[in-house]
């Protein structure tokens, strides 16, 4: 375990056969270790430990996010890049960044959310996936019953919603959690952070936001 915490940034590292108590061993173990991602599924094993450039892209993303909570008035709930994770299925990821929105009352007074106990999962993921090659992770998604996926490749950002009878996504042209969101724009204002610097850009975008909601 002490090699794994020493991964270095942006290392893919996808094994297999590896148990479910393994998994689930080493996201106790790692807890402490935010920099490192985990996803299980039917024994594939990934851990990545991400880049800068994963990172900020997170970071700016979820900040879109809070502006426009807070601008249309949407109660909202972050929880980071919680351990999402069922016994039953077997399935457990780590995402870059998830909020509850639609669902967040039923969490509000909760330090500790746990899907094997009856918790819902998180309305919205972020998923920032720069590097070809890592482990698909929408079938896990599509088990723990998570509605909504944003997916930032570092130029497009597309957006999936839960075909719940099948388990798999459906790229959407309207976020669910956000639908008076043109989601085509998101991507000019993670352009526009690298051009006029991160405080700038956010205060334009609340700016571009009130501006929508006079139209």
């Amino acid at each position: 375990m002490e090699t794994l915490a020493k991964l270095p940034a942006e290392t893919y590292m996808i094994l297999h056969p590896m148990s479910w108590e393994t998994f689930r061993r080493m996201t106790e173990e790692l807890s402490q270790n935010s920099s490192k991602r985990l996803a299980y599924n039917e024994e594939y094993l990934q851990i990545m430990s991400p880049l800068m450039e994963h990172e900020n892209n997170n970071w700016f993303l979820a900040r879109l996010v809070f502006i426009m909570a807070e601008e249309w008035d949407l109660n909202i709930k972050s929880v980071g890049s919680l351990t999402l994770k069922r016994d039953d299925l077997q399935k457990g990821v780590e995402p870059d960044a998830c909020f509850y929105l639609q669902n967040e009352l039923s969490v509000r007074n909760k330090q500790h959310i746990d899907l094997n106990t009856g918790d819902l999962p998180p309305d919205l993921v972020i998923e920032v996936d720069i590097t070809s090659g890592s482990l698909d992770k929408f079938p896990i998604y599509g088990g723990l019953g998570v509605p909504e996926i944003w997916r930032y490749d570092g130029e497009t950002l597309q957006v999936y919603g839960l075909n719940r009878q099948y388990k798999i996504y459906d790229e959407i042209k309207k976020s669910l959690a956000f639908p008076l969101l043109d989601i085509s724009l998101i991507p000019q204002w993670l352009e526009q952070r690298l051009i006029v610097g991160e405080t700038a850009a956010l205060k334009q975008f609340r700016q571009w936001i009130r501006e929508q909601n006079k139209s």
